[in-house]
């Protein structure tokens, strides 16, 4: 398996979730805040598909918590757009900035009709 399939099947894994082969792969040197092409990373899958184990895993190792994808959004405003509470806990618990990116997660809350009041606290 050449470098490319393997980082596909790594985005992949983070989008189902698979902690232990994403955890195994970035723990041997992978770098945790490894992109794909629409700049979304390891983190932002784990987030967005709703993986709070992996999310914090993630967390655990490095991972930058407000790195906007290409589309200027954060993972805790994908978790949000989601309505993932548990991965939005998480995020907050390790102080994600709630006014990064477009739309922040506090505006996102407002559309979709998440109180992040509750989760913060």
């Amino acid at each position: 398996m050449n470098e490319i399939d393997f980082a596909h099947q790594l985005f992949d894994a983070a989008r189902n979730g698979e902690t232990e082969f994403v955890v195994s792969a970035v723990d041997q040197g992978v770098p945790v805040n490894l992109t794909d092409p629409k700049g979304n990373t390891l983190l932002m899958l784990a987030a967005y598909y709703g993986h709070a184990p992996l999310t914090a895993a993630l967390i655990e190792r490095g991972a930058d918590l407000d790195r906007m994808n290409d589309r200027q959004q954060t993972p805790v405003a994908g978790a949000v757009f989601k309505k993932h509470t548990d991965v939005i806990r998480v995020l907050i618990a390790h102080g994600a900035d709630l006014d990064a990116g477009i739309p922040t997660a506090r505006a996102a809350a407002q559309m979709f009709g998440v109180d992040l009041t509750v989760l913060e606290g």
